[in-house]
């Protein structure tokens, strides 16, 4: 399989040697671009396209569906809503208690909104990464699959 094939396309089956690597090289291309003002960060959301094709054959590998990453994506999107009516209510209760003139109340609740959104989004990153060593740790199917054969040999990236 040559590196287009690996990056590009969600069909297939690869190993969890190959899945790391093609895993850190998107992140150390994120990081490179992440640097980049602006076009860096336009450029950087075109990774999640390898990112998934990836993520698909290593699933695929396991014999299951690629609709399965749908699932941490799904828990950060909740994640993210439930932050911000958390974090929302928080601040419209602070603003309420220091227009009546109590700051360490205001504080306080203000604190406690914040804390219940990190909360949220703290557990939407345990998901995803325990997403992650799940698809990269488990072993592939031995033979064939509905996917295609078990992978022979290591991705050619030059």
């Amino acid at each position: 399989m040559d590196w287009k094939t690996f990056f590009l396309s969600p069909e297939g089956r690869i190993e969890r040697r190959d899945f790391w690597i093609g895993f850190a090289i998107i992140v150390v291309a994120s990081f490179v671009l992440g640097v980049i003002p602006i076009l860096g960060q336009l450029l950087g959301f075109l990774l999640l396209w390898p990112q998934i094709c990836i993520h698909s054959k290593r699933l695929h590998d396991m014999g299951k569906t690629a609709w399965l990453q749908l699932i941490p994506f799904g828990a950060t999107v909740i994640a993210m809503v439930l932050a911000a009516v958390s974090g929302g209510m928080a601040m419209m209760g602070a603003a309420s208690m220091n227009e009546q003139g109590d700051d360490s109340a205001a504080i306080g609740s203000a604190m406690a909104g914040m804390g219940a959104a990190l909360g949220f989004m703290g557990l939407a990153f345990l998901v995803g990464l325990a997403f992650l060593l799940w698809v990269g740790l488990t072993k592939g199917e031995p033979g064939p699959n509905r996917f295609g054969p078990p992978p022979v040999s290591q991705v050619n990236f030059v």
